[in-house]
């Protein structure tokens, strides 16, 4: 390495441009791990932006004719020149990277812009309908556009401020489920794999930056096509937080494979930044019977849980730990625990320590005789012991047998905290007692799940029929299942923000709005989805002439025929066509599903703009629902820029003409829930000013610079 460090300073010293060159090569070769996940970066996505006006300067495709079902011309050109007036107009467009030049006119209505994902973006977003039932909530945010891109509108509105992300990518099967570079991924394509990689990579990385670092939680589904290299990727992409991997059950018959097993299951990965936990619930998520779902209630009056103290893993062997190797002295007489005798070194046989009179020594030995360990050290056993939180149970007294059981530190903390009740003493001074009426029940949730529930048939293909009767997608998640995996990270945040940038049919965001009516929670959820057509309605609609961007075109994308009705149609309680819905929710909140939910939801579309026009206050109605969005996304909208120079709305305000600013402030202090202020201006020394007149709670935020070098500069091209 230092060899060739050498070799590029001696080549900068002759052609500075070739060692840079060199330099950045050498970089990139050395950030590549030697062990673990190596694959191509491919070259960047692009996407196609149909609706999108052309303009000058604009990288373009050549669209087919009308008509056509061949596919369209990948070459990129640049726009040079636009003549003439409506749809007659026509645009000269020169090759990009071409050896030699090449120019040609075509129509603008045969063109569609394409964004690189190398190239900087200046988002915006158009709002495109809402649902309100919520009264003052939150709302719900659904923006229709490429996640990539929407991951980057989102690190200016929420650059550390997620609570949770769940996504459910594209599981690469090779059955045309997603596209790379407007190509469908085949089963036979070599770099299958690496493409997929690449893919995920860039948006995980970005995804990182919204999570917030002190707690919060990234959970990713995966089949079997993809979860040893995702693993591997997460490992790379988080190396200081812990991943973990579940093992979920989604349809017990199966599905069949000649010559291999039957696929029942998925597999779960949950990342955890910071101090991010677990939450212990009713179920262990792994029932005895293995088909029903056994949610605890209140009412049951729960009895304590006790442990074997005994430890079962294969490495819980004597010499692992020497000092959890020791006696526990039992009375003959009626098997209660006499004394904790001390830890033996390993070399000093168990058979020569001496019990007391009338006792006998038990070890942590399994029934084939192998020296294990205790779960806890002598010093911290006797003083649990002396409190009431050890045991002999199942003491019997013709074998002389026992098993030693203890309580864990969780479970002592909910005794000292009042979650759980202490009736009594056993003969032995043990405790006894039972969950608190009205306390939270849990139980430590396994790592292999099997509920009925998340059955992928009847919680979701069945449910999303319900739903929106006569329109399909493709291997919907079980709502409940959703619903589970979020209730362990953000079940103790009633204000969390959860994000899923692969949102399809809108199951996340569903699943967020009975948690939040199963206890009251204020929890809003940001779904991203684009809006593509499936796959195999391309080629029928191509031939009736129709393009991407027609309005017969997108009504039958993803977002305008699936997402979109299917978050208002859980909100309303009623299809698309109006009529109630059918049946009711099962489970942990049953309930007729004509209720709906007492939320609200906004719908968008991503849009791009040039940063001219943002600078110039000339894109303000596409920038407002991002300052409205970075607010918090709840009250009332600033649409407008306000003819007074000023405006305060519920969550945030907007400073237009700074001399206005007395006015503003005065208004801005009177208002309690107000986050952040929004200053437009190119003076920093005014800005300065105004935001120190503010108050302390609220976040001065200058426009347009901070929109403008938050996408000039932090998003590491």
């Amino acid at each position: 390495m230092s060899r060739l460090t050498d070799l590029i300073a001696r080549a900068k010293a002759r052609d500075s441009a070739l060692g840079d060159e060199l330099e950045r090569e050498f970089k990139a070769l050395a950030s590549r791990r030697a062990f673990g996940l190596n694959f191509e970066r491919h070259r960047p996505e692009s996407v196609e932006l149909p609706g999108r006006p052309v303009r000058r300067g604009d990288k373009v495709r050549i669209l087919p004719p009308r008509g056509s079902v061949q596919r369209a011309d990948q070459r990129l050109w640049r726009v040079k020149r636009i003549d003439g007036e409506g749809e007659a107009r026509m645009a000269v467009v020169e090759l990009i990277d071409a050896e030699a030049p090449e120019t040609v006119e075509v129509a603008v209505a045969d063109l569609v812009v394409v964004a690189e994902f190398r190239d900087y973006i200046y988002p915006g977003l158009v709002s495109t309908g809402r649902v309100e039932r919520g009264g003052d909530k939150p709302f719900h945010t659904v923006i229709n556009g490429e996640n990539f891109h929407v991951l980057e509108a989102l690190t200016y509105t929420h650059r550390g401020k997620v609570d949770a992300i769940y996504i459910d990518p594209p599981y690469n099967t090779g059955a045309r489920d997603w596209k790379y570079n407007n190509d469908y991924v085949e089963a036979e394509d070599l770099y299958r794999h690496s493409k997929w990689l690449a893919m995920i990579e860039r948006r995980i990385k970005v995804a990182k930056e919204l999570l917030n670092p002190a707690a919060s939680c990234l959970i990713v589904s995966i089949d079997e096509k993809e979860f040893l290299r995702l693993g591997l990727l997460l490992e790379q992409v988080f190396p200081e937080s812990e991943v973990v991997m579940i093992t979920s059950v989604i349809s017990a018959k199966g599905a069949v494979r000649p010559g291999r097993f039957s696929r029942v299951e998925e597999h779960i990965f949950f990342v955890f930044l910071g101090e991010a936990k677990v939450k212990w619930w009713t179920s262990n998520m792994l029932p005895s019977g293995g088909d029903e779902d056994k949610r605890g209630s209140n009412k049951e009056l729960a009895p304590i849980e006790w442990l074997l103290l005994r430890r079962r893993e294969p490495t819980s062997f004597r010499s692992a730990r020497p000092n959890q190797f020791y006696p526990i002295f039992v009375r003959l007489s009626d098997g209660h625990i006499h004394s904790i005798g001390d830890p033996i070194p390993p070399e000093v046989d168990r058979d020569t320590v001496p019990a007391p009179e009338g006792t006998l020594a038990i070890w942590p030995i399994k029934p084939d005789g192998t020296e294990m360990l205790w779960g806890l050290t002598p010093d911290v056993l006797r003083r649990n012991w002396a409190e009431g939180y050890v045991r002999v149970n199942n003491w019997k007294p013709k074998k002389l047998t026992g098993s030693v059981q203890y309580l864990q530190t969780g479970v002592i903390k909910r005794i000292k905290s009042g979650d759980i009740v202490i009736t009594g003493r056993a003969s032995d001074g043990s405790v006894q007692g039972h969950i608190a009426e009205g306390a939270n029940l849990g139980t430590s949730p396994k790592r292999v799940w099997n509920m009925r529930s998340h059955n992928a048939e009847t919680g979701g293909t069945n449910m999303l029929t319900t739903l929106i009767p006569g329109r399909r997608f493709p291997f919907p998640k079980s709502l409940y299942a959703v619903e589970d995996a979020l209730r362990f990270i953000v079940s103790d945040n009633p204000q969390a923000t959860i994000l899923d940038f692969f949102s399809g049919s809108g199951t996340t965001a569903h699943a967020v709005m009975r948690l939040n009516r199963q206890d009251g929670g204020r929890r809003q959820c940001i779904s991203v989805t684009n809006n593509e057509v499936a796959a195999d309605e391309h080629a029928a609609l191509r031939k009736e002439g129709l393009r991407p961007g027609d309005a017969d075109w997108e009504k039958l994308g993803i977002c305008d025929y699936i997402t979109k009705p299917r978050i208002a149609a859980a909100i309303t309680g009623k299809t698309p066509e109006g009529e109630h819905i059918k049946g009711e929710y099962k489970f942990t909140d049953e309930f007729p599903m004509a209720d709906g939910f007492e939320e609200n939801a906004e719908f968008f579309t991503l849009t791009y703009e040039a940063p001219v026009a943002v600078s110039h206050n000339l894109a303000f109605q596409r920038i407002a629902p991002l300052l409205w969005i970075r607010a918090g996304s709840e009250g009332r909208r600033i649409n407008e820029l306000p003819a007074a120079g000023w405006d305060v709305a519920d969550t945030y305000g907007l400073l237009v003409d700074l001399d206005r600013a007395a006015a503003f402030c005065d208004a801005a202090a009177a208002q309690p829930t107000l986050r952040n202020a929004y200053i437009v201006t190119d003076d920093d020394r005014r800005f300065q000013a105004v935001a120190r007149a503010l108050p302390d709670s609220v976040e001065p935020v200058r426009l347009y610079e901070s929109y403008l070098s938050n996408f000039r500069f932090s998003m590491g091209r």
